[in-house]
């Protein structure tokens, strides 16, 4: 298992043990982590599943591919740590990988 950390809005710190092949939001919705809509159960066609990367941990997740970054567009208060947590695939590289999310979802 991957230690992955979301830390919602509130501060509140989740911790997760997060199987490598899943995405960041399918263990949030699997742990009812709040402010993790994830509308579109992870096709990437919505921003409701909106988090920032820590930014320790910037280069290790990388950037959003051209698709993501078209549909960050439509998320609330973007900023350059911003990824969709459906884009984000663990793997035993990001063991220990905290993301944050924002006040709401676009």
């Amino acid at each position: 298992m991957t230690q992955l950390t979301i830390v919602a809005f509130d501060g509140t710190r989740i911790d997760i043990d997060a199987q490598p092949g899943s995405t960041v939001m399918e263990n949030a919705v699997r742990n009812s982590v709040p402010g993790i809509d994830a509308e579109c159960g992870g096709a990437c066609a919505c921003a409701t599943c909106h988090v920032y990367v820590d930014d320790a941990w910037a280069t290790a997740v990388g950037g959003p591919a051209p698709m993501e970054e078209d549909m960050l567009d439509f998320a609330f208060d973007v900023r350059p740590a911003s990824r969709l947590s459906c884009q984000i695939k663990i793997t035993p590289e990001l063991d220990g990988l905290v993301v944050h999310v924002p006040e709401r979802q676009g």
